[in-house]
């Protein structure tokens, strides 16, 4: 579509029947506030429901059933490349929707205005590729409110790209933004939308199992784990995560040496796969001190966890940093540029350490913190802290503080109306 036609669209909306109290602009009056009943209800649209959503959404149903709303949840399924994975959830109350993938997935095809009539909200992702959000954003004439859910903006994307200046247009077409951490509200700022209808979530899975393995951990099963696996001192780093290359594996095993070098007595456990598998294992047999255990899950990745002194990751860091936090295990990573938007739980010196982006910065950093009991201790106490702080129970609260804010104020989107492609 050009962007003369998507004015005319926009500005025109030609055909659409207006709403009660709405005038020839789209616009209505302010201080307009939802239809009142004896319970409300939003509806949260997923293109796919990922396993580690679904005690979340369990917990947000609660939270928002406890305010006198009712959550009612659709989701589609993935490409073929993400069903692979084979890591959706499900939940018996959620509604499935129909799902078409278009353009080699360029394109989701994914209906769900059918479920919008009786919903006082409507909260969507905003990815390009999901169509159906257009007509909710943009020609909707109720008073249905739509809040959008994600990062703010494509990361990784080209910022001049006609798809990421769409994108910032899309994101005004909102009444209330839900951002993922800290570090998606100057993203979604950038679009130029209002710094008042932005709630960061604090974007978290749920942590209750892990706390529990971690207290099921004991001295005698450490000490025998460290004695199965050969470690000779504490002076033990270790990485969890899958192996490839935004996690700078090499980068990794080059910093792993020179920390060695520094402390002689250093060892390294690495625990994960992916395609970098052989980089670790070649690096492994070459080197005494450094073990590579493959795939660890459950009880024995915590008692793994638990050996360690520090968690290794000079690379991308996402929600694995809940894992530090939760096991009391300070993460040290670098500014790399390359990092999810949890990065921003990271408080440099408090709950981890992110050092320069260097090889002997980092080594030298990870070198200083193993001989630092003093440093460690600190680090621990705020990794315990940061623990309580983001949980799945606290972003529910975070959600439900976001949906009630929002009903409370006039509808925010249909004022962008005369926003252009080549105008943002």
């Amino acid at each position: 579509m050009s962007a003369s036609a998507f004015s005319h669209l926009t500005t025109k909306r030609k055909g659409l029947r207006l709403g009660k109290g709405e005038d020839r602009a789209g616009a209505r009056p302010d201080g307009m506030e939802l239809r009142q009943g004896a319970r409300r209800s939003v509806l949260v649209v997923q293109r796919r429901l990922p396993h580690y959503r679904v005690p979340y959404f369990e917990a947000l149903r609660v939270e928002l059933s406890r305010r006198g709303w009712d959550l009612r949840l659709a989701h589609g399924v993935g490409t073929a490349a993400e069903q692979i994975k084979n890591d959706s959830g499900s939940i018996a109350w959620a509604e499935s929707l129909e799902t078409r993938y278009l353009l080699g997935g360029r394109l989701c095809w994914q209906p769900f205005s059918h479920l919008i009539r009786d919903a006082a909200m409507v909260v969507v992702t905003p990815e390009n590729k999901l169509v159906n959000n257009i007509p909710l954003q943009f020609f909707r004439s109720d008073d249905v409110r739509v809040g959008l859910w994600g990062h703010g903006a494509n990361l990784q994307g080209t910022t001049d790209s006609w798809r990421e200046r769409f994108k910032r247009i899309s994101a005004k077409r909102a009444d209330w933004w839900f951002g993922y951490t800290d570090m998606s509200v100057p993203l979604i700022l950038r679009s130029g939308f209002p710094a008042d209808r932005i709630t960061t979530l604090n974007n978290s899975v749920d942590t209750v199992e892990l706390q529990t393995l971690k207290a099921r951990t004991s001295r005698e099963s450490l000490d025998s784990l460290r004695a199965r696996i050969g470690l000779k001192g504490d002076a033990v780093g270790i990485y969890v995560g899958s192996l490839y290359e935004e996690k700078r594996i090499e980068f990794m095993l080059a910093t792993a040496q020179q920390i060695h070098d520094k402390i002689p007595g250093f060892e390294f456990l690495v625990v994960g796969d992916g395609p970098q598998r052989s980089i670790v294992e070649s690096f492994c047999a070459a080197h005494p001190w450094a073990t590579y255990l493959g795939i660890r899950k459950g009880q024995e990745k915590v008692d793994l966890i638990g050996l360690a002194k520090v968690m290794i990751n000079p690379g991308l860091v996402g929600l694995s940093i809940l894992d530090a936090f939760v096991l009391g295990t300070p993460m040290i990573t670098t500014d790399c540029g390359l990092h999810s938007p949890e990065i921003a739980y990271l408080q440099d010196g408090v709950n981890g350490v992110m050092t320069a982006n260097s090889a002997e910065a980092y080594a030298s950093t990870v070198a200083a913190i193993l001989t630092d009991t003093t440093a460690l201790d600190r680090l621990r106490a705020g990794c315990e802290r940061s623990a309580a702080q983001y949980t799945i129970q606290n972003m529910a609260v975070n959600f439900a503080n976001g949906v009630e804010a929002c009903a409370s104020q006039p509808i925010f989107r249909r004022h962008q109306a005369n926003d252009v492609i080549g105008n943002d």
